[in-house]
């Protein structure tokens, strides 16, 4: 009799080890689509799913209810084991509020998401079957299912190599696409305005030489070598490159294969200060760009620039020294007037009363590597008049309903923050009202609060409305918001989504009104 109730207790847990295991699979499918989103965003980078879990996991009482619940289920689970099913529901359904496929930020399966799938699912079935036939089915899948973001990280990491490996035939094709090609090569980084500056240079090349400039985004290895792959042609004169970087070592290898004629370096500030840590790290990281170089361009406005300059100038290499104000020691400089920007090169003026939207810095940029790739003086003095917009860059527009759009959703950065609000202060007309959408700015680090309380009060200080969008830097803003003392009654105003905001601005605003989009987060951010 004992026996056989031993045997019954056994198939009984053997089923609901099963169960559990099934409920668990089940779980992890769902919450992967989400977490495998989210790595996808982040560029594949092996901590990123484990980071926005924690953040969206704490941003709202219901997700943090949720992880009570599942923290609860996963230490009951070993006396009760049904209580396992608890931790398996709340990651099919939750953190509320990330999507499972998504809308701004959507999941797309390419062939580098398909081998991560395989590899994390294999990984995850691993946890499930070890828990079934080990007897802890329910504490061991359920742990399982609450890992899913460090497992999805931990399969970033075991697919690394691989991804490595297939991107080296693409950069070995690219390399010799270059060799024979010939091209001059600018290669542009800084913190910010590189994609501004690149499509500066191409459009003043573009009149005496045949150009190619790496597409929006396509600034990292893979990217840069699809775009020689796919874009450089016989007979093309020059090859403009942004160059992004997340770490020491990465444009350094970049240059290993597509050596700059001339090197750039707009600016430097605390974007992706989060992983840099300090932003003298950051310095270093783009000054990799300037070492195999025959000729560096650098803002010398930013002291450490100034260095730089000194130091390559040290190094045998020419060096033009720009300005995005009125400088009588740099080579260039784009100073805004009263009358429009004035472009000085060497003290001497090649164009005034320009009107352009553009940061003074970047044109400033461009300006001296047309220079030195031979285009005349007067060649860039005509082309200044038409510099092409860069969308979504301080991008000006009317609304149907009559008031003027400021669009810089694609930018997120203190210094171009507060270049936005006063073009907002100075664009709105006499009694016009003013409203800032924003979720804030992102990637700062340890600044990162004190950024956007910083940025809400400026906001507060020209009289406008803010919007906050989302919850990532909301309780900063609010903060910043209030804190600055704004005219009695008004207070954030709190919105869910970005579409909200607009349907907001839209009810809400009319002629002689204006309204800045201040950056824009893809919804993997909470």
């Amino acid at each position: 009799m004992q026996f056989q109730m031993q045997i019954a207790v056994t198939q009984h847990g053997g089923t609901v080890g099963w169960a559990v295991g099934g409920a668990c699979i089940f779980a992890t499918a769902l919450g992967g689509l989400r977490w495998l989103r989210v790595a996808q965003r982040e560029h594949y980078l092996p901590d990123s799913a484990s980071r926005f879990a924690l953040r969206w996991w704490g941003t709202a009482a219901l997700n943090q209810m949720g992880v009570v619940l599942a923290l609860a289920g996963l230490v009951l689970a070993s006396r009760w084991p049904g209580v396992a099913f608890a931790p398996a529901a709340v990651v099919a359904f939750g953190p509320l509020g990330l999507g499972l496929r998504g809308t701004t930020s959507p999941l797309r399966w390419t062939r580098r998401l398909r081998t991560l799938a395989a590899v994390w699912a294999t990984i995850q079935v691993a946890v499930v079957l070890v828990g079934v036939f080990t007897g802890f089915a329910a504490v061991i899948c359920a742990a399982g299912a609450l890992a899913v973001p460090a497992i999805v990280d931990a399969s970033c990491v075991v697919t690394a190599p691989l991804e490595t490996r297939l991107a080296d035939r693409y950069v070995k094709r690219a390399r010799a696409r270059l060799e024979k090609v010939k091209p001059k090569v600018v290669a542009i980084t800084g913190s910010f305005g590189k994609t501004s500056t690149k499509g500066y240079v191409a459009h003043l090349l573009s009149g005496s030489a045949v150009v190619v400039a790496s597409p929006a985004s396509f600034n990292n290895r893979a990217g840069l070598a699809k775009a020689v792959n796919e874009h450089l042609g016989p007979g093309t004169d020059v090859f403009v490159a942004e160059m992004g970087t997340y770490g020491a070592g990465e444009i350094a290898e970049l240059c290993s294969w597509m050596t700059p004629d001339v090197a750039v370096i707009t600016a430097i500030g605390p974007v992706h200060l989060e992983r840099f840590r300090d932003e003298q790290k950051i310095v270093d990281a783009k000054a990799e760009i300037l070492v195999d170089a025959g000729c560096c361009v650098l803002v010398v406005d930013d002291p450490r620039l100034a260095q730089l300059a000194e130091r390559a100038e040290r190094g045998g290499k020419r060096v033009w020294r720009v300005s995005g104000q009125s400088s009588s020691s740099a080579d260039v400089s784009v100073a805004e007037t009263p009358e429009g920007l004035e472009v000085l090169v060497r003290g001497e003026p090649v164009a005034r009363g320009l009107s352009l939207n553009a940061r003074p810095g970047n044109v400033a940029c461009a300006v001296a590597v047309a220079l030195e790739l031979g285009v005349p003086a007067t060649e860039v003095a005509a082309r200044l008049s038409n510099l092409p917009a860069v969308a979504h860059r301080l991008e000006p527009r009317a609304a149907s309903r009559g008031f003027l759009v400021l669009d810089d959703t694609y930018n997120s950065n203190p210094a171009g923050a507060r270049a936005a609000l006063a073009e907002l202060a100075r664009a709105t007309p006499d009694g016009g009202r003013r409203v800032v959408v924003t979720p804030g700015m992102v990637e700062l680090g340890a600044r990162q609060a004190k950024e956007n309380e910083l940025f809400a009060g400026e906001a507060a200080e020209i009289s406008a409305q803010l919007v906050v969008v989302r919850r990532t830097n909301r309780r900063a803003l609010v903060k910043g918001f209030i804190g600055a003392g704004h005219r009695a009654g008004t207070v954030p105003v709190l919105q869910r989504s970005r579409e909200a905001a607009v349907r907001w601005v839209a009810e809400h605003l009319g002629p002689g009104d204006a309204v800045l989009y201040e950056n824009d987060l893809p919804d993997h951010y909470p």
